[in-house]
């Protein structure tokens, strides 16, 4: 470790990782009552589940991000970072803020808790992924506005690098977007087209930049390839996501009351948003290839391929499967969005989240070559544990998805909701156990930091 305020991120990294472990206990709860509708019922229902389950995936990643961030950028400027104690009140602020939210969805009805936290003042809960409370809101954008002035005053004192302006306008966008999340239209028409504004120009767009400074940030450091070299590359790459990405915000507003137009920017652009993984793939293999250096974490690198093909098959692929208007018509709602979704958030974010740790965890711990030989080997296993798990996962979903638009949506013979769930409580069986195999992967990976070193 080069720098001594790098040991922030140690914080961040951890409490990531146990945010992870509570997002797939609670993903593996749902897919339980998705089988028995009346498992934890009354005392945690099925809507409280998947609030749980979606908000600790967006405040675990955001707590990865910030971590990544206080470890790559000391390095990248060439100096200490600004001011440690505000990453670590930070740190806190966010923490705190976090766990209560939960606890206040569990053990609070949804509507006494929007009275509580003076939702009628400002209303702005009630909304998918945005269900936080006024005050939670209030207390991510302090967050992150100290989390930018840490870092662009850093920036400021030190070097300049293409990793660090990509960086930065990832974290800018992120910051920027968010506050939609607190203007909601009466218009239902009027308040999807701006929520999506935080929901897709995160996930699409902004969160993007930031995982491709991520990845170029570790394969620098694996692989020992020339700066000039990775930077064109991420200039091609970043091009193409925010090119495809801010247009493809279209493909939201399909048959929900938005003018005709954006059934052909939508379709067009989410054409070309499976582009950029496919580079993202090429990126990291190339490097691998080109390597100047045999650096003693290999399963760092091997995170960060695995990133770059499971967040193509993720985003691009499933992705693309059903955003062309014509196809979405029949898909959108169904299982086969689930899918696209678990596999594109698990392969472009949570795996970059895990390539940066295993890069950095060990330096942190005072290893800088990594973790054993044994370690990684322990870590291997749950690599290829998670990636199987969520690609069984995946299929699943994608078969349940397909089986309900025949069921619901195509043809003249079609049946009920219900009767459809009942025709693919099989397939949900198999997801179930998929899911566990991912939770399994994700304990093998726990253990993996306590193995010995070698003597």
């Amino acid at each position: 470790m080069k720098y001594t305020s790098q040991m922030v991120a140690k914080p961040y990294f951890i409490f990531a990782l146990i945010l992870l472990a509570g997002e797939i206990l609670f993903g593996l709860l749902m897919a339980i009552q998705y089988l028995y509708g009346d498992f934890l019922f009354p005392l945690i229902p099925f809507n409280v589940l998947r609030m749980v389950h979606t908000n600790l995936l967006i405040v675990l990643l955001l707590f990865g991000f910030m971590g990544a961030t206080y470890y790559l950028i000391p390095e990248e400027t060439e100096t200490e970072l600004w001011s440690p104690k505000l990453a670590i009140f930070t740190f806190w602020v966010f923490l705190v803020a976090g766990v209560a939210t939960i606890l206040g969805y569990l053990f609070v009805p949804y509507a006494e808790l929007t009275e509580l936290t003076f939702n009628n003042l400002l209303p702005t809960m009630g909304r998918e992924f945005l269900e936080q409370p006024l005050p939670t809101k209030l207390g991510i954008v302090l967050v992150v506005v100290l989390y930018l002035v840490n870092v662009i005053m850093t920036v400021i004192k030190g070097r300049k690098t293409v990793i660090t302006t990509v960086l930065l306008t990832g974290l800018v966008g992120l910051a920027v977007f968010f506050l939609f999340a607190f203007y909601v239209p009466d218009n239902l028409v009027m308040d999807k087209f701006f929520w999506w504004f935080t929901v897709h120009l995160w996930v699409e767009a902004t969160w993007e930049l930031i995982l491709g400074a991520i990845l170029a940030f570790v394969l620098i450091k694996v692989t020992g390839v020339d700066r000039e070299h990775i930077d064109k590359w991420l200039y091609l790459i970043i091009a193409m996501t925010m090119v495809s990405g801010i247009l493809g915000t279209g493909h939201h507003f399909f048959y929900m009351g938005a003018p005709e137009y954006w059934l052909w920017v939508g379709s067009i652009a989410s054409a070309v948003e499976p582009l950029p993984f496919f580079l993202m793939i090429l990126f990291a293999f190339t490097m691998a290839r080109d390597r100047k250096i045999q650096h003693d974490n290999e399963i760092a690198l091997t995170w960060a391929k695995g990133t770059a093909v499971m967040g193509f098959l993720g985003a691009g692929v499933w992705g693309f499967f059903h955003t062309l208007a014509p196809v979405n018509m029949f898909t959108h709602g169904t299982q086969l969005t689930a899918a696209h979704g678990h596999l594109s958030f698990y392969g472009a974010y949570i795996m970059i989240i895990f390539t940066v740790i295993s890069y950095a965890m060990p330096i942190l711990r005072g290893r800088p070559h990594g973790n054993s030989k044994e370690a990684q080997k322990v870590e291997l296993t749950s690599f290829w544990m998670m990636n199987i798990g969520m690609m069984g996962l995946t299929l699943a979903l994608s078969a349940a998805g397909i089986i309900q638009i025949m069921d619901q949506r195509v043809g003249t013979d079609l049946i009920g909701f219900m009767e459809s769930q009942e025709s693919i409580a099989g397939i949900y069986m198999i997801r179930a156990g998929f899911g566990a195999l991912v939770f399994a992967g994700l304990i093998t990976y726990f253990y993996s930091f306590f193995v010995k070193k070698e003597a």
